[in-house]
């Protein structure tokens, strides 16, 4: 670490953390744009998807264009906070349909590939060693920032929907200016790898590789989809008990916040037990949690919040973890290529699983739907187990 680095990690920090509300603001105003745009619930879910799908977009055009490279980090993290801010804004146009706010929410999803992955750089472009902290420290920050547009929804809510838009907006622009006048190049920087296609089909035959990625990938199935429906876990709550009150956007807020805790936690956890264990109980816990799903309903108030906000722990605590196990198991030669694939595959299994959950919804009962969920961590769990050869007689 160099002399001037130590307000370095404090400033990606924080600058990943406002920058990251744009995230899920959509889904905190959902219930007034249904009432805005005069659509079904269902279809204003598919605004998560949107911007999962720009975020797969973006990843793959920086990656290819180099845009890290041709450019300072900082300034691209700026840039990029700055396009996110407008496309987040422009749903409070007025004229706008579904497929306008659609729209927006890829743009926005676009422009996010440029703070978060890019965020992670400027950090190993710093912290040559103690990555694995600093990884904790910026998930962390990815967290608490997603779940912020719900502690705004519930600190405004007597204020007009177009609040919390206005909000986040304004905070992703001050993140971006922070990252632009308080983080110049570090000391560590590196051109990225630029993207192989010829060694897309070469990438899984690496086994530790392999076996942390498809861990990854069945962490990623459950993550979103669960953050996605955290106020809908609430609601169904209210629905099974009428006579609860509950404020939904003050815990989803909750619920989905603790798990930057969980994030820091974690890392420090795998300096001991080893990252792959400490991800692999993670993972088992939040598979647990889908399956007990169901139960839950049935508790009292308080054991079913305090369910929620486990399972938010949990659900998280290993994805720092599989970032560096990725990482740390990807070949040299092509981790630049590994590293972009790997990240697209995983949100387009958030796609997947958040648009099945919405189906679900619909069409089966809610109490039942998030069991699903488990079989991403059935599956990451099994991929991950150690393979014995066999003995040869």
């Amino acid at each position: 670490m160099t002399k001037t680095s130590f307000h370095i990690l404090p400033v990606i920090v924080t600058a990943q953390f406002l920058c990251t509300s744009l995230w899920f603001a959509g889904n905190a105003i959902l219930p007034d744009l249904v009432l805005h745009l005069q659509v079904p619930a269902t279809a204003l879910v598919h605004m998560t998807s949107a911007v999962q799908f720009g975020f797969i977009t973006g990843t793959l055009t920086y990656a290819v264009l180099l845009i890290t490279d041709r450019f300072l980090p900082s300034h691209v993290f700026f840039w990029s906070s700055l396009l996110a801010a407008f496309a987040n804004l422009g749903i409070v146009l007025s004229g706008n349909g579904i497929v306008q706010v659609l729209l927006l929410r890829f743009l926005t999803g676009f422009f996010l590939a440029g703070i978060y992955p890019v965020g992670m750089k400027i950090a190993s472009d710093y912290f040559e060693k103690g990555l694995g902290k600093a990884l904790g420290f910026l998930v962390g920050a990815l967290v608490v920032g997603t779940a912020l547009p719900h502690a705004v929804k519930s600190l405004t809510g007597f204020l007009h929907w177009k609040t919390v838009l206005y909000i986040t907006s304004g905070f992703s622009v001050a993140g971006g200016t922070f990252m632009l006048f308080f983080v110049p190049a570090g000391p560590f920087q590196h051109k990225m790898q630029s993207f192989k296609y010829s060694a897309v089909y070469s990438i899984f035959k690496n086994r530790p590789f392999r076996s942390a990625v498809l861990g990854y990938f069945g962490h990623m199935w459950e993550l979103y989809a669960f953050w996605a429906f955290v106020p809908f876990l609430l609601i169904t709550y209210k629905h099974v008990h009428p006579d609860v009150n509950l404020n939904i956007s003050l815990l989803s807020f909750y619920i989905i916040a603790g798990g930057g805790l969980a994030c820091v936690a974690g890392g420090y956890l795998s300096q001991i037990f080893g990252a792959k264990k400490t991800a692999f109980v993670s993972l088992f816990l939040s598979g647990c949690c889908c399956l007990l799903s169901p139960l839950a309903f049935y508790l009292p108030p308080v054991p079913f919040i305090i369910f929620l906000i486990f399972w938010g722990l949990v659900v998280i605590a290993d994805s720092p973890l599989f970032s560096s196990l990725v990482a740390r198991n990807a070949d040299i030669q092509i981790k630049g290529t590994a590293l972009t694939l790997v990240t697209c595959i995983g949100f387009t299994i958030t796609i997947a699983s958040i648009e099945l959950l919405n189906y679900l919804s619909v069409y089966a009962d809610p109490r039942y739907i998030f069991l699903v969920l488990a079989i991403g961590p059935a599956a990451g769990l099994l991929c991950m187990l150690p393979v014995h050869p066999k003995k040869v007689m």
